[in-house]
């Protein structure tokens, strides 16, 4: 009779995680998953997951900047913050959508940068 445990079947190779394409799409969810995307492996060897962590950072900086920017005019502030706040939620569910389908599609500046960043 022969001992099992002497000749044992090698394991399956463990499952990534994530697609590239949810990956991609979580970058966008907020800043923490890109940088951590960018930190953890697989995703930060995907220059897939690499590009929309780059833009959805970018993405971010800018939404901050404008807001804040948009906020301290006097008055017209308070019609415009939220005039530009929906342009630019339309434009995140625009990217979150994008990048679940697995376009890459690019900001006009933003995507630059990012590809900028994923080619260093």
């Amino acid at each position: 009779m022969s001992d099992p445990n002497l000749n044992p079947q090698p394991l399956p190779p463990a499952s990534s995680g994530l697609s590239d394409n949810a990956a991609g799409a979580l970058a966008y969810v907020t800043i923490i998953p890109a940088i951590v995307f960018l930190m953890l492996e697989p995703y930060n060897r995907s220059s897939y997951v690499r590009f929309h962590a780059w833009q959805s950072i970018f993405f971010c900086i800018v939404w901050l900047v404008v807001n804040a920017v948009v906020g301290m005019i006097p008055f017209l502030g308070l019609i415009l913050v939220p005039l530009v706040m929906l342009g630019f939620l339309a434009v995140w569910v625009l990217l979150l959508l994008k990048a679940s389908k697995g376009e890459r599609y690019k900001l006009p500046i933003l995507g630059d940068f990012a590809e900028k960043q994923i080619s260093v």
